[in-house]
């Protein structure tokens, strides 16, 4: 079994990061680290800073001692069937997701991919909150 966790490089992917890692350490499971991008805004220079990116996580993991995968997924999905997905392949114990603060209004509507995640995957879903 592993943690899949859905990473981009922000304050709300950081936690996201964060929890899921000290789940596994607590759990003593794999974690499956996942950055997906729509390929068709995916330009050079963001792939090399998001590869940049990428390489200081498995750095960071290879530090804590946690075993884990680190994937870039551009395959033009959407990063909730990419998760979701990989959460099924892996058959995860859970996913993590981070999620950002909203106003008011924004509270009427959660973030499309973070609610398919919610709504789609088979196993449990931990929903991360970014300190302020």
């Amino acid at each position: 079994m592993s943690i899949v966790v859905g990473y981009i490089p922000t304050k709300e992917g950081r936690a996201a990061l964060a929890r899921a890692a000290e789940e596994c350490l607590l759990r003593q499971t794999n974690l499956v680290v996942i950055n997906s991008q729509r390929g068709s805004s995916f330009d050079d220079a963001e792939a090399s800073r998001f590869e940049e990116e990428l390489q200081r996580v498995q750095a960071q993991l290879d530090e804590a001692g946690i075993d884990h995968e680190v994937r870039q997924l551009v395959r033009g999905l959407e990063p909730a069937e990419d998760l979701v997905a990989v959460a099924d392949e892996e058959k995860a114990d859970f996913i993590v997701i981070g999620l950002r603060r909203r106003s008011p209004v924004g509270k009427l509507i959660l973030g499309s991919n973070a609610q398919r995640i919610l709504l789609e995957a088979s196993c449990p879903v931990l929903a991360v909150k970014a300190a302020d």
